[in-house]
Order: structure tokens, then C-alpha cells, then sequence
């Protein structure tokens, strides 16, 4: 090793080796950095933005116009390539990083890797208090960075130039470690960004990485196996952690040699194809009558790559109490629960290996025959619910008009609201690994910002296919400039509003557990003045894209073919009925807190019904 040394300021050598970092993708070396998304301040413009301009070929800094959606688009950024490659934000002290926390969180929820490199005060204190610093009296070192110990993986404050030695190799390896992924965060002392170090020339040698794949252990295995060979009635719940694995063909492959139905959590939409025989639909609180139907009947369930959230499981309702789990998962965290037999292992690796072990196991010819028969008939109910000749427009006719037009490559973006239920319930499928609902975190605001950064992810391979975002009228006007951003990056979007004047979805919540609707519709609002419908396509139009309001169903069609010809981002808007034409079928119980003593006798009775579900909880074993 070269004794031989570099003097950088800190800022400089951070920035030096997140160039020299790679990773082989299909045979492909590509940087792991793909880049950034950035907003400068006092906390980073003028150490850390003076390093990145010296490496802005290498690592490309979009400029976002919020922090918070910058963070969402870094999140669906590496979510549409698998998690195999890492943006990174940059934001200054104060409220520039603040406004990170949601995206951290959304991220840390997911499973999804980025960088976050924030600004921080003075290591010194020499003078403080500086702008924009939160001052604690009785602990000078508290800040506000501190915030996202709560929402990373990995945290650390560089109080001196010489820690990213260690630091950044253990981001890293935080980063792309399947089992403990999640967002990474640097605090970045104004000063001890611009200091410099004598750094090894050795440090910034290219390294090439590889994400791990753990095999099982074979008793693991043998357990499982035992299990699964005695099952009558089995099914598998296939998770998001399905594609990041890279496993959906070892998944088909399994579930075709030993005739096991297959049901698909929120993340986990598009492991299979819609039409493939052993898909028998979406599971949970969201799901279709099918997969919630043999899900009750299963015996046992071999969950892939899920963390089993409260809306895959019906807040643990959707099972029979004495059903058996069999978890294979990454994280041990995630494969213990509910006393699943565990096999903590990677699922390109391990499905293949327990599939050797199962031998000639089939699941009984007419359990699989059973849930065939309950996909078909929720294919006839998707097909009556997405009609456009019905009297009401509705988040499904919107789905499902798309669903048809659209190429098979396409990939879908949505979040949050009525939007993440209605995609999941009827949107059909076409090619592996198209669906991004943002269902961990249900965060608003993602779904335009997180569709900028998917179609950034997307031109890097597969430049002349669409990003489709569906958002509604409450998350637009949440989190609408990274139209601005799709336009001047020429990421062109499809961005279809869908607008039911105000938190149409949470109305419904509110109305079905007796309440009166308040402040959730615009029109239910404490207001000054008459309701009014926002003119979405005059404010897109201001932002640089081409838009167009739909009066109608029959003009859907071709609004999609125009907005799939234009060479810029798209908005599409279209009214949708607030209280009409939702999907009311598949839905599983879900635990929401709800009155134990109120004066209506709507709220009282909606609480004893609800209640009344709960007898089928199973308690965690």
C-alpha cells in the first residue's frame, strides 16, 4: 500500500470517493452513485458545492425545488433500480435538512437506500449561535441532525476530516446490506467541511461493490421444508423484497413446479404477471376477494420477501389462528414474526434450494382449482368496476382506461390517499416489476416527486418508455414542483389528476366509522368564502408542461395518446366523484382507533361493529 497522500478539505474527499465507488449490475460496472439531488445554502454551498462542481460530470446534481420531494425522488430513484444503485441529497443547516426528515422516514420505512449530506453548525462554537440553529441550553451539542437518528440506518456527525475514513465505508455497507438497508446520514459541520487532511491515496482507489446474497441455513431449510410438505392448503405471499432480490422468475418457478397459489402484498404488485394461472390477486386491507379468500383458507403461508405490514395482513385478521408462517426474508427482523419458521436467507438463493428439498410436492389439485375460481371471478368484478359507461367517474375507470392504453413497460407511480387502494385492486398487471405504490410510509406528496426520480432511474435504460403518475387533487397541491423539475431535466412525465375535490379517501374513513365528514372535503372546510376547484392544468401549463382537462370518460383516450406523444411532461386532469364508483369488494379488516364513548349512535354502533372483528386477531402467535 502507497504511503503516498492527497491534501483535501474534507468536503473535496467525500465527494472523490462517492466517484470512485462502482457496482456491477447484469454484468455491467456502473458507479453507485448515479448522482444527487441537491439545494444549496449556507450549510453546503461553499465547501461541499465546490467539491461537487469539481466532480459534476461523474456524479450529476438535479436541482430540486424542495427538499422533502428531492428525498422522495432519491427513494423512487433507487427503488426502480432494485436498490442496486444510490442517489444521494444534499440540503444546508437548519430547515434545508429538516425538510429531509419525511423523505428519511419514507425511505427508512421502505427499505430503500440514499445519502443524505446535511449541513451542520460549527464544530468549533466560535460563532455560535449561527443562523438558523436551535439552541439547547443544556446540551450545546444537540441539533437538530440529531432528528434523524429516529428515520436512518446509519448516522454519524463528522466532527473532524479524518472520520470519513470510517464512516463512509460503513454507510456504504449499510446501504447495500439487503437486511439492514435503508437511508444513511452524514452531519456536515460547516467548518469541518472546508478543512483539510492529508488523506492515503489508497482511500480513493476504485472500489467495485456487490450486494451480498446470504444462503440458508440448512436447518432452516429442513424446517421449512418439513412444513411445507405437509401443507393441504398453501399459499405464498409474494413482498416487495421479491424484485429487489432479483427473484421473480426463481418465485414463478417455484410456485409453477409445486402448483402453489401465489397472492401479492402492496410492494410486491408486478412479481407476477396478472394473467399468470397461479396469480390469484392482490392480499389485505386493499387486496381482491381471491387472494384475502384462500388466504383465511391456507393452512400455510409461505411469506417472500415481506415485512407482513398491518395492510398485507388485514391487521392480522386475513389468517386462520392456527395457520403456520414460513418466512424467508433477508432480515431476521421480518422472518420471525407471528413464530414463522424462518429462513433467513436470500430468496434468488434459498427458493431454488428449498424447492430441491420439496421434491415432487404439489399442492392438492383442488385447493388450486378453488382459488382459480376466486381470481376469475374478481378478474368479472375488476371488469365491471372499471367501466368507463357507468354513471360515476371513479379512480378505476381512470386505472383501468390507462391500463389498456398503456405499453407493458410503462411504469406506474402512486402514493398515499385512495389512489395506492384503487391501483393495487385493478390495475392488471403487464410486466414484471412496473409498479411503484408508495405503501410503506404512505406518504403524500411523492407521487409527482417520485415520479421524476423513477424516470430518471428509467432513461438510464429504458429512455423511450413512460413514467405514469396518478395522483389526487389533495397530494398536487401537497407536493406539485418537480413538474417544474420533470420539464427543465427532460424527464417527461404523465401525470394523470385525479380530482375529488379535497381527502376524498379519508372522508370516507371518517364517514364509515360514523363520523360526520369535517374538514377532509374542501366543501367541509372552515372556509371564507364559496368552495372552488383548483385549475390544475392552468398551473402545470405555468410550470412548463402541456395539460388538458377531460369533461369525460369517452375523451380519456385520447388525451393518453396525446400526452404519450408529447415530447414534455403531461398533466391530465379529470374530475372523479368524491363518494361514488370506489372499489368496495376484497377489502380486508383493518384496526383503526375509533370511539369507546360517543354521543352519536352512528359512532357507537360503527365502534361495536368494527369491534366486533377483532375476535379473529391472531395476538403475534
Amino acid at each position: 500500500m502507497s504511503d503516498k497522500t492527497l491534501k483535501l478539505t474534507m468536503a473535496q474527499a467525500l465527494v472523490k470517493y462517492l466517484s470512485q465507488q462502482y457496482i456491477v449490475i447484469d454484468g455491467v460496472e456502473q458507479r453507485l452513485f448515479a448522482g444527487g439531488f441537491g439545494i444549496f445554502g449556507h450549510g453546503n454551498v461553499t465547501c461541499l458545492g465546490e467539491a461537487l462542481h469539481q466532480h459534476r460530470t461523474e456524479l450529476p446534481l438535479y436541482r430540486g425545488q424542495n427538499e422533502q420531494s428531492m428525498g422522495f425522488a432519491a427513494a423512487a430513484y433507487t427503488k426502480q433500480k432494485l436498490r442496486q444503485r444510490i442517489m444521494f441529497c444534499t440540503a444546508s443547516a437548519g430547515p434545508g435538512t429538516t425538510n429531509l426528515l419525511t423523505s428519511a422516514a419514507l425511505a427508512h420505512a421502505n427499505r430503500l437506500p440514499m445519502l443524505l449530506l446535511c449541513g451542520d453548525t460549527f464544530t468549533t462554537r466560535l460563532p455560535d449561535p449561527v443562523l438558523q440553529q436551535l439552541e439547547h441550553f443544556n446540551n450545546p451539542s444537540l441539533g437538530v441532525n440529531d432528528a434523524f437518528k429516529a428515520v436512518t440506518r446509519y448516522w454519524d456527525r463528522i466532527t473532524h476530516p479524518a472520520q470519513i475514513i470510517q464512516s463512509l465505508p460503513a454507510a456504504i455497507a449499510t446501504m447495500l446490506d439487503s437486511a439492514n438497508t435503508g437511508p444513511a446520514f452524514l452531519g456536515l459541520p460547516q467548518d469541518v467541511q472546508g478543512w483539510a487532511y492529508d488523506y492515503p491515496e489508497s482511500f480513493f482507489d476504485k472500489t467495485v461493490h456487490y450486494i451480498r446474497q446470504p444462503g440458508a441455513d440448512v436447518r432452516d431449510v429442513q424446517r421449512a421444508v418439513s412444513c411445507l410438505a405437509q401443507a393441504k392448503r398453501p399459499v405464498i405471499i409474494a413482498g416487495g423484497g421479491v424484485q429487489y432480490g432479483k427473484a421473480t422468475a426463481e418465485l414463478q418457478a417455484f410456485a409453477e413446479k409445486h402448483q402453489i397459489p401465489v397472492v401479492e402484498t402492496i410492494a410486491g404488485r408486478a412479481n407476477l404477471l396478472s394473467e399468470h394461472a397461479l396469480n390469484i390477486g392482490p392480499i389485505g386491507v386493499t387486496g381482491s376477494d381471491s387472494a384475502n379468500h384462500i388466504a383465511k383458507e391456507a393452512d400455510v403461508i409461505f411469506a417472500v420477501g415481506t415485512r407482513l405490514q398491518d395492510f398485507t395482513t388485514g391487521s392480522w385478521t386475513a389468517f386462520a389462528k392456527d395457520s403456520q408462517f414460513v418466512s424467508l426474508n433477508t432480515a431476521s427482523h421480518d422472518a420471525i414474526k407471528h413464530k414463522s419458521i424462518p429462513v433467513v436467507a436470500d430468496a434468488k438463493l434459498a427458493l431454488p434450494e428449498i424447492s430441491q428439498s420439496l421434491a415432487a410436492y404439489q399442492a392438492p389439485q383442488n385447493w388450486v382449482e378453488a382459488a382459480q375460481q376466486q381470481r376469475q371471478a374478481w378478474d368479472s368484478y375488476v371488469t365491471e368496476n372499471i367501466r368507463t359507461d357507468r354513471n360515476h367517474r371513479s379512480y378505476a375507470q381512470v386505472i383501468g382506461a390507462t391500463n389498456a392504453l398503456c405499453d407493458k413497460r410503462d411504469r406506474v407511480v402512486t402514493a398515499a390517499g385512495g389512489l395506492p387502494a384503487e391501483v393495487t385492486a385493478n390495475w392488471r398487471t403487464l410486466d414484471i416489476s412496473t409498479v411503484d405504490v408508495e405503501f410503506g410510509f404512505s406518504c403524500m406528496g411523492y407521487e409527482i416527486a417520485g415520479g421524476w426520480g423513477a424516470k430518471i432511474a428509467q432513461s438510464e435504460n429504458e429512455p423511450d418508455k413512460e413514467t405514469i403518475v396518478f395522483v389526487g387533487d389533495g397530494s398536487y397541491l401537497l407536493m406539485n414542483s418537480d413538474i417544474y423539475s420533470s420539464v427543465l431535466t427532460k424527464k417527461k412525465l404523465i401525470i394523470l389528476v385525479c380530482d375529488n375535490g379535497g381527502f376524498a379517501v379519508i372522508n370516507k374513513l371518517q364517514n364509515n366509522t360514523g363520523n360526520e365528514s369535517y374538514n377532509n372535503l374542501i366543501s367541509d372546510c372552515n372556509l371564507g368564502m364559496e368552495p372552488f376547484a383548483v385549475d390544475f392544468v392552468s398551473h402545470a401549463k405555468s410550470m412548463g408542461a402541456n395539460a388538458e382537462k377531460v369533461e369525460s370518460m369517452a375523451d380519456f383516450n385520447a388525451a393518453f395518446a396525446r400526452a404519450k406523444a408529447a415530447d414534455r411532461t403531461y398533466v391530465i386532469q379529470i374530475d372523479v366523484d368524491p363518494y361514488e364508483g370506489w372499489t368496495t369488494e376484497g377489502h380486508a379488516w383493518w384496526e383503526v382507533g375509533t370511539p369507546e364513548v360517543s354521543d352519536s349512535a352512528k359512532i357507537r354502533d360503527a365502534h361495536s361493529s368494527i369491534e366486533n372483528e377483532r375476535k379473529n386477531q391472531r395476538k403475534g402467535v
